[in-house]
């Protein structure tokens, strides 16, 4: 593809409260999730990042993981319906992973529930439209909630001095928040949620940034946190990001219509604590989730170490053969590691050859081979 394309911007594209900000720090890709802007590289290279990650503290504009807000009456028994994992216990303050299926298991979406009240969530999405399909399912079944979109931005702290950036900018009470937990702390008089999660295999936080009714224009209120951010962040080696694909791929953290679908069901992904094979409550894709259960998978994601020169990433998937030439999968993220210092990737396995271990070839776009074997998610250090 020529690297002079460029993304032609309109209303169904959005800005975010930070792209200012990232435009100033010299972003020089976008990608387009949930209808909004996602940076996707900054002046250093993905490498250069990625060392960067693992040891300073970087922020992000995540904007687009959007809010699905559910709240009333019924609202946790219509998030109950939407997920195989049990919310029962769940307690306000709370983040879980929840995978959500479509009526024959399929995975529409892997997002992050946060539990503000006992009446009221966040389904905090993965990108797919899930706002339609929560609407069709509270009307179907007539429950009292309502659902929308709110005027929420993340903006992610990731890195091993995350945590300290946050104390020096909102006090102790950030030691407090456990992973996946969040607590509501001030900013400039405003209640934002901070949760300890993010696309990252390192520490870090997401700021759920919700505007206010005292700030005419979102933007100014956006800009003024990640200043705030950004100034308190300078005596930490503070760096503009975005979700690094070493970093990713090397914690095994996917990313949904790439290295899965709506065509592949939450076992194939490794989901099964979140997809107990014999829970009470009723969800949609019960019927088919527990036949697959029952049956067994054919694939599974699995992790794959490869030689040959080095992969800068993969645009088109390289597929994944046998030793006898079979095809048996297809790495859909792939980048040299440097730490590993092999290329990694991530594909769908068929069940003879996913045995950790197991040699395989990779082929090239062009036809040519490399070797590689099948290995554990995350990556072994």
């Amino acid at each position: 593809m020529s690297k002079n394309l460029k993304l032609n911007m309109s209303r169904r594209i959005r800005r975010t409260p930070y792209t200012n900000r990232v435009e100033e720090h010299g972003v020089s890709d976008f990608t387009v999730v949930n209808h909004m802007l996602l940076p996707k590289r900054f002046k250093n290279s993905v490498e250069e990042d990625y060392w960067h990650l693992s040891k300073d503290v970087q922020i992000w504009d995540v904007s687009c993981q959007r809010q699905i807000q559910v709240s009333g009456p019924d609202a946790a028994t219509l998030i109950q319906k939407l997920t195989p994992r049990s919310i029962k216990n769940m307690q306000i303050g709370k983040c879980f992973y929840i995978p959500m299926l479509n009526d024959d298991a399929g995975m529409i979406n892997d997002p992050v529930l946060l539990k503000l009240d006992d009446d009221m969530f966040w389904i905090s999405i993965a990108d797919s439209d899930i706002l339609l399909w929560a609407k069709g399912y509270a009307l179907g079944l007539n429950l009292d909630v309502n659902i929308e979109e709110p005027d929420v931005y993340p903006l992610a702290i990731q890195g091993p001095k995350s945590e300290e950036l946050l104390i020096s900018i909102f006090g102790q009470e950030i030691k407090k928040i456990k992973f996946f937990n969040f607590r509501v702390l001030d900013f400039e008089g405003t209640k934002q949620i901070i949760a300890r999660s993010g696309y990252s295999k390192q520490d870090g936080f997401e700021i759920y940034f919700k505007t206010h009714e005292k700030y005419f224009d979102n933007v100014e209120m956006g800009e003024k946190l990640w200043d705030t951010i950004w100034e308190a962040g300078k005596k930490y080696n503070i760096s503009p990001g975005c979700p690094n694909l070493i970093d990713r791929i090397e914690g095994g953290l996917m990313s949904y219509g790439n290295d899965f679908t709506n065509e592949n069901n939450p076992l194939e992904c490794n989901l099964e604590k979140y997809c107990n094979g014999h829970v009470s409550h009723d969800f949609i894709g019960k019927q088919a989730l527990t036949k697959i259960y029952n049956e067994g998978v054919k694939q599974k994601i699995r992790g794959i170490i490869f030689d040959g020169d080095r992969c800068s990433g993969i645009g088109q998937p390289l597929k994944v053969l046998s030793k006898d030439d079979k095809i048996i999968g297809q790495i859909t993220s792939g980048i040299y590691s440097p730490k590993i210092k092999k290329n990694i990737g991530l594909s769908m396995i068929l069940k003879d050859y996913w045995k950790i271990g197991e040699k395989i070839f990779v082929r090239n776009l062009d036809g040519t081979k490399r070797n590689g074997t099948i290995t554990t998610l995350p990556f072994p250090d």
